[in-house]
């Protein structure tokens, strides 16, 4: 046999084989796609489409409100049918969507649309995580912390290849990065019929149940038979479940890191401190680069649910340094505010990739395997729930002045210690929540 070249070895070391590498293409075509509309979505809607400030911020809004469905949506049909056909219609839909903006500037029908296209966008977002964890198994963190590296480097390169051609500044050139985006879901859906379906719990369980003659599959830890009707089970039902359900809304919590880097960071830095203002974008720019050079690394501290649970300790500590370096920015000259700045991103990244690698272990471990799709689902309306609060949540802090950020890093921090508590320990090295039975609940 031959000797391994470095790109065997690069691929040996990415988890769910083929299926896994391939849909990291998948992932890393539809962030550049993402990139060259999220940079200039806004300026499409007001120069393209002729809307007012107020009339963009009511479409961005209402769409954002719609798409919260996405997540469950996706979720509970991915426990019901086959995954990789329903990610790649979902994908379709969002490049139909996406090419369906250029056909009109009513308000009406572009509210419409972009409501379709945010729910195709949440639903693929799910459903992405669901492939991912069914093929990568107990490796899945790892894969997640790949994949998030893969998701920023396809942002940077949309972005950047936004940001040159808006060099241009012209209407046409605001329709070209929209069917560039449009073109990033086709190929997103065209690679992932490269993939294979993954095996799923969920309709696996079905299957043995509704065969007649053969052996049921027998019921997991976390469900229970259903006293109505004996010697059947009855699947798990996230919506009953109070327990996941409110870690579900501690998680919309955490999740503000995205609200303090698209929001807080650019707002406080102007208008409330002395640092220049060319400063803000390279802010993002550090942030995008500690990403992809730290998340695989971090990937440690979600290796296993026990290690996931005890990590939430450090993230409250980097929630707590951010608020406490955005409050000092104020003070001082220039240069001071800057370097608070900087460590303020830096503390809140550093959130950002901790959290991440948590929130996709304990939802994953938590949720039951023959209802994977539909929990997930449900976990999957903390990001969504949270680009519609958010904000608001980042914009109060603001008004408060750095009392507000104080607050703001004390409140997740304390949200952080309520998740270790709510997650159970057993004490040896398994989480769990409540039973999740019929008749309990």
């Amino acid at each position: 046999m031959g000797k391994p070249t470095w790109r065997t070895a690069l691929s040996d070391r990415i988890p769910g084989g083929r299926d896994g590498r391939r849909m990291l293409t998948v992932t890393f075509v539809d962030r550049i796609g993402s990139g060259l509309w999220g940079a200039t979505a806004t300026l499409y809607f007001t120069y393209a489409a002729g809307l007012s400030t107020a009339e963009i911020g009511v479409l961005l809004a209402a769409s954002g409100s719609v798409g919260i469905a996405g997540p469950p949506l996706g979720g509970l049909l991915a426990d019901r049918v086959p995954l990789r056909p329903l990610l790649i219609i979902v994908q379709l839909v969002r490049a139909v969507a996406s090419l369906a903006l250029l056909t009109t500037t009513d308000l009406g029908l572009l509210l419409a649309i972009t409501s379709v296209g945010s729910l195709g966008d949440r639903a693929a977002s799910v459903l992405t995580k669901l492939y991912a964890t069914r093929v990568a198994g107990p490796e899945r963190v790892r894969y997640q912390a790949i994949s998030r590296t893969a998701m920023n480097v396809g942002w940077a390169v949309g972005g950047l290849a936004a940001a040159a051609a808006l060099t241009g500044g012209t209407v046409t050139v605001y329709r070209w990065l929209l069917i560039g985006d449009a073109l990033s879901f086709l190929a997103s859906a065209l690679f992932t019929l490269g993939c294979a379906e993954p095996p799923s719990a969920a309709r696996i369980a079905a299957k043995s149940t509704s065969a007649p003659g053969e052996p049921t599959a027998s019921a997991p830890d976390d469900t229970a038979p259903d006293e109505s009707a004996p010697g059947k089970t009855t699947a798990p039902n996230p919506w009953r479940d109070r327990r996941y359900l409110t870690y579900t809304a501690g998680e919309a919590v955490l999740f503000l890191d995205d609200s303090v880097f698209k929001v807080g960071l650019p707002l406080w830095a102007v208008t409330a401190t002395s640092a220049p203002h060319q400063l803000v974008p390279l802010l993002l720019v550090l942030n995008n680069v500690l990403v992809v050079l730290f998340q695989v690394p971090f990937a440690r501290f979600g290796a296993t649910p026990h290690t996931a649970r005890t990590s939430l300790w450090p993230l409250a500590g980097a929630f707590l340094l951010g608020g406490a370096a955005l409050a000092a920015s104020t003070v001082g000259a220039p240069w001071l505010a800057a370097v608070t700045l900087v460590l303020a991103a830096t503390a809140f990244t550093v959130a950002e990739m901790l959290h991440a690698t948590i929130s996709w272990e304990l939802s994953v471990v938590l949720a039951p395997p023959t209802a994977q799709g539909a929990y997930l689902g449900v976990h999957g309306l903390a990001q969504a729930v949270q680009r519609s609060a958010g904000p608001l949540a980042v914009t109060a802090a603001i008004a408060a002045g750095p009392l507000g950020w104080l607050g703001l890093g004390a409140g997740l921090a304390a949200m952080c210690g309520a998740q270790h508590h709510l997650v159970r320990d057993r004490g040896d090295g398994a989480l769990s929540v409540a039973p999740v039975t019929v008749s309990e609940h």
